[in-house]
């Protein structure tokens, strides 16, 4: 059946016509599934009992809870979702109701007086990242715009959401037209009517991805960056390959970050790889005339490992002194620099890694 959970008012109002409801059921419809969060129809009281019934039998909410949770000593959440029936899905990696599910994380981070949840995508990633664990489940296929919406509005702690970034399993500018759909039930006044400042879409830079969500979103970006040399950038992120970064850059140089919209570039540090005055000095010249911010962070390992052990990356993160002195001279050298607080090690928290760890052990749910 046709799932209701991000469409939009006007096509609501085409469903509505179908089953034989006024016009107007179309914001009743959206105020359901987008503020109270209704999980059934018999929710929606103010529906007539007959227009309810004629929504059963040709539509679903699509809501469904996590299947599991890991709780981290520091508060912070991982949820994993079962989307074995998501349409979008099957159609992409040949599943049927009967074949093996595909599961697909969150990550819920509290923080004093913030609670970030980080959502996925994809079901796994194209991308390839070798530092990812999310490039080694392979690509299972698109999350429909109702997977992703599903995953904010289905965690325990829903309520308290005060932020959400697109930085889980997958990348958002090769699913862009599902993610531009959810930001749409996001930040619409028939929607949650969310403020787009409240949202981050992460991306490893695809250009004709990013320049579509420029235009068509107001929310901020971040750019999975990591090195600021393409050489030593395509040895672990391939995308550097057919999407360059200095086009990525000269892309963003196009339009006004100066006011409330934010671009951030994610930098994990690796030590005496990507660290050193060399690295820094590129990464001013790169970013020269960009208004912008970095964000360093500390590289995990996977337990997992899939790096060859001769790689680069195979190398520990950078230590603390290290990092504080890339911090210190990006930012006296006019580029806000901060450096992300790790959180939930011990659950795994990282893009991928609760997946992977059901992969090898797939009765862990039983």
């Amino acid at each position: 059946m046709e799932v209701l959970l991000g469409k939009t008012l006007e096509e609501l109002q085409a469903v509505a016509q179908e089953v034989g409801l006024p016009r107007f059921a179309s914001k009743q419809l959206a105020e359901w599934l987008y503020v109270r969060r209704a999980t059934t129809f018999d929710e929606m009281t103010n529906i007539s009992l007959k227009g309810r019934e004629a929504l059963k039998t040709r539509y679903t909410i699509g809501r469904h809870t996590p299947v599991a949770e890991a709780i981290s000593k520091d508060g912070t959440k991982k949820y994993l979702f079962r989307i074995s029936n998501s349409e979008a899905v099957q159609q992409r990696s040949g599943l049927t109701s009967n074949s093996e599910a595909v599961y697909i994380e969150s990550v819920y981070i509290p923080n004093d007086d913030r609670a970030t949840l980080c959502v996925s995508t994809q079901a796994g990633c194209k991308m390839g990242c070798k530092f990812c664990m999310t490039g080694t489940l392979g690509f299972h296929g698109h999350l429909a715009a109702a997977d992703i919406l599903n995953q904010i509005f289905s965690i325990p702690d829903a309520d308290k959401l005060t932020n959400i970034v697109y930085m889980g399993e997958g990348e958002p500018m090769d699913n862009l037209d599902n993610v531009l759909r959810s930001l749409n039930a996001m930040t619409s006044a028939w929607g949650c009517a969310w403020s787009p400042k409240r949202i981050t879409v992460s991306s490893v830079g695809i250009n004709k991805g990013l320049k579509r969500f420029i235009e068509e979103s107001d929310c901020h970006l971040a750019i999975s960056l990591h090195n600021p040399f393409a050489v030593e950038r395509q040895e672990i992120m391939p995308i550097e390959k057919v999407n360059h970064l200095n086009d990525v850059i000269a892309l963003l140089k196009q339009y006004d970050w100066s006011h409330q919209r934010r671009v951030s570039f994610e930098y994990i540090c690796w030590g005496g790889v990507n660290d050193t005055p060399k690295h820094a000095n590129e990464l001013l010249r790169l970013l020269k005339g960009l208004d912008c911010r970095i964000n360093l962070i500390r590289y995990h390992a996977s337990p997992s490992p899939t790096t060859n052990t001769q790689s680069p990356i195979a190398n520990s993160s950078s230590n603390e002194q290290q990092m504080e002195w890339l911090r210190d001279y990006l930012t006296a050298h006019g580029i806000t620099t901060t450096i992300r607080r790790s959180r939930g090690e011990d659950i795994l928290a990282a893009c991928g890694m609760l997946v992977n760890a059901l992969k090898d052990n797939p009765k862990s749910l039983d």
